[in-house]
């Protein structure tokens, strides 16, 4: 597969762009097994909350429940955000949903048109999967540290469409243009800090409603698919204030906690 080298990264022109260029401390890497492995060791050696690392191609990306996370350079933006809660805080329940929160924002703040979420992690528009979310989460001293890795298509080579089991989709085919991936990566910088600040303050409860008009799956039914456990059928009836799923079943609304679930429609 031929990369596309029109749109490199470029470390001043991503600053230019930030809100608050002081708030992160960004890393354009050519080449590395995975942004957010690479966070995650940063973490306990101390670096910084905003430190940002963005990659042109991963070669062990990693996607929820071990799953591999495929990348093409030039057509895809991969990166992670790590983000150090204040002591004292609780763990951050919820933190995925509110960054895909973020990511929404960004996107339409761009033009893109019918983005919607599914839950816990991905980033959909017209039932085509654009990207992913993956949170991972370390406590060092007391505090809680996130890693926030998000991976996006611009485009989708056919070698990539071909290799997934789901329907995948780019962003080339919900927005008025393609973005400069220095101007997208940007812009989702910029609401990530937004999102996260107000999750710092008020929790995932305060992004709910924002989450919630973006379902992908509201009032469907749906199935749960778990490891040594039996499959899990209802309605979808939204997320509780921790971000767990709501599911109405003939035995009463149960809370899905994401851990090591699928959601598929039934």
């Amino acid at each position: 597969m031929r990369a596309n080298t029109a749109d490199p990264f470029n470390a001043d022109v991503i600053a230019a762009a930030l809100d608050k260029p002081a708030r992160f401390r960004l890393e354009v890497i050519d080449r590395c097994e995975s942004t957010n492995s690479l966070l995650l060791d940063a973490a306990q050696q101390g670096a910084p909350s905003g430190s940002v690392a963005v990659c042109e191609a991963q070669t062990a990306g990693r996607g929820r429940r071990g799953r591999g996370w495929l990348s093409a350079p030039g057509d895809s933006l991969t990166f992670s955000l790590l983000w150090r809660f204040p002591a004292g805080l609780s763990a951050p329940a919820g933190l995925s949903l509110a960054a895909g929160v973020a990511v929404a924002r960004a996107l339409e703040g761009l033009g893109a048109a019918g983005i919607g979420l599914k839950w816990p992690n991905d980033i959909l528009a017209d039932g085509a999967k654009l990207g992913g979310i993956l949170v991972e989460t370390v406590t060092v001293g007391g505090r809680h540290i996130a890693v926030i890795g998000i991976g996006l298509n611009l485009r989708l080579p056919r070698a990539i469409a071909e290799a997934v089991d789901v329907r995948a989709g780019s962003l080339d085919g919900v927005m008025p243009y393609t973005p400069s991936r220095n101007l997208l990566l940007a812009a989702l910088l910029n609401a990530l800090a937004t999102t996260l600040e107000a999750f710092e303050r008020v929790g995932f409860a305060g992004l709910a409603d924002e989450w919630l008009a973006r379902n992908v799956h509201a009032g469907q039914r749906v199935l749960i698919l778990a490891e040594g456990a039996a499959p899990l059928e209802g309605r979808c009836a939204g997320v509780d204030t921790d971000g767990a799923l709501l599911l109405d079943t003939p035995a009463g609304v149960r809370r899905v906690v994401s851990g090591d679930v699928t959601l598929r429609p039934a």
